[in-house]
């Protein structure tokens, strides 16, 4: 390298660095104003900035969607004089905008979250964080190089119920060993969701090519577009886009990371409008000596709510935490044999994402990690990845030592 080029790297890295500490300056103050912008304002983000007009102490800059229709709504929910935006890119060229709420499609994670975190933006991304782990990696490497924030939409890591269980029966030992965490996500509607009555022609209004960006170029397809969850390109499937829920939440409580390997079955044995699983159960097996094993099947979505929960199987007893039962959040059955402990119950939380948001909030003003960050996110989707690829391949998966993150 010649000395002058090296002089010009240092004055880069001088510059980008001083741009990065200005920008964590604009949100250091606790009375201060966080300026704020959502890209992807369908029904989760425009859920997601009501949910943060709620906590305050924020100010939307910006709203950004292909789809004039949700971009208008959003608009509105912003109130003010606020931006409206067909492509992230320009979203993020804003100098007087502190993070970013990233709410798209899950194949647009990845992309948006790493343009925004290179433009020195914070961010606010939806889980699951990334569909494979090449993606994953770039937001890490990201995120260190821009100094950024992370929060992924993992709720149940800061819903109070979840964690006065996690504290009180594991952190505390009354678990001990630990050989098997079942995980459940069943009844979920949005696997059966139906696209609106006359969306047969592309409404005016909407950029399908945009929607479509790193996918597959397919024809305007309204089922593809209102109900993306049927389809593995764009969801996942309910390993990817539910399972991770509760799989995280067995990372979470036993301070997993790295599963050994997964095995998966099931098939699609109701309904043939998709190329997800209707049914389908995965095996995680990790090298601290466990199980987590997840089921998912969504023919009984006519009953009146889903159930998610995780139950914790060891020495000491069994840990159950519903994630939609209010009156049970959580209850604990002791082994006699091993444990003086008490049963024990209590009621849950509702499964929002508020103190998720207040927590993301919070580290943007005092550069802490967040409690869902890049790292966990990248964790536990590479977890379902691995599920979903032994589901499609149909034979074990073994974690591949080049998706290690470096420490």
């Amino acid at each position: 390298m010649s000395a002058s080029a090296s002089r010009r790297d240092i004055l880069a890295g001088a510059a980008a660095s001083l741009a990065t500490a200005g920008a964590a300056r604009r949100v250091l103050g606790a009375n201060d104003r966080i300026r704020l912008a959502a890209i992807g304002t369908g029904p989760r983000g425009q859920h997601l900035m009501k949910e943060l007009n709620r906590i305050g102490g924020v100010e939307w800059v910006a709203v950004c969607d292909v789809y004039s229709v949700r971009r208008d709504q959003a608009a509105t929910i912003a109130g003010g004089a606020v931006k409206t935006y067909n492509d992230h890119r320009q979203v993020l060229e804003h100098t007087d905008l502190d993070a970013v709420i990233v709410a798209t499609p899950d194949h647009w994670h990845g992309p948006i979250t790493v343009d925004a975190l290179n433009a020195g933006k914070d961010v606010y991304v939806e889980k699951p964080m990334v569909h494979n782990p090449r993606d994953g990696q770039a937001i890490v490497r990201a995120a260190r190089a821009n100094r950024r924030i992370v929060q992924v939409g993992m709720q149940a890591r800061a819903i109070p119920h979840w964690q006065q269980a996690r504290e009180k029966y594991v952190e505390s030992g009354l678990m001990q060993k630990v050989g098997l965490i079942r995980t459940w996500y069943n009844s979920n509607r949005g696997y059966v969701q139906k696209p609106p009555a006359g969306m047969e022609r592309l409404p005016d209004g909407l950029d399908w090519n945009r929607w479509l960006g790193p996918g597959p170029k397919i024809p305007w397809n309204p089922d593809v577009y209102f109900s993306p969850y049927k389809w593995l390109h764009y969801d996942g499937g309910m390993i990817m886009g539910i399972g991770i829920h509760v799989i995280d939440s067995a990372h979470q409580f036993l301070k997993l990371r790295k599963p050994r390997a997964a095995v998966a079955g099931g098939g699609i044995y109701h309904f043939p409008d998709r190329d997800t699983p209707d049914v389908v159960n995965l095996i995680l097996e990790y090298p601290e000596g466990l199980n987590v094993t997840f089921e998912a099947e969504i023919l009984t979505c006519g009953m009146p709510s889903s159930s998610a929960g995780i139950e914790l199987r060891g020495r000491g007893g069994v840990l159950r935490v519903h994630r939609y039962i209010r009156d049970l959040g959580w209850e604990f059955i002791p082994n006699p044999e091993v444990s003086s402990e008490p049963p024990a119950k209590a009621p849950g939380d509702p499964p929002s994402a508020e103190h998720l948001l207040r927590n993301w909030l919070e580290c943007l003003r005092s550069r802490a990690r967040p409690v869902a960050s890049e790292i966990e996110g990248y964790y536990s989707s590479v977890a379902c990845y691995m599920g979903l690829e032994a589901y499609r391949q149909k034979k074990r998966i073994e974690w591949d030592r080049r998706w290690d993150i470096e420490a």
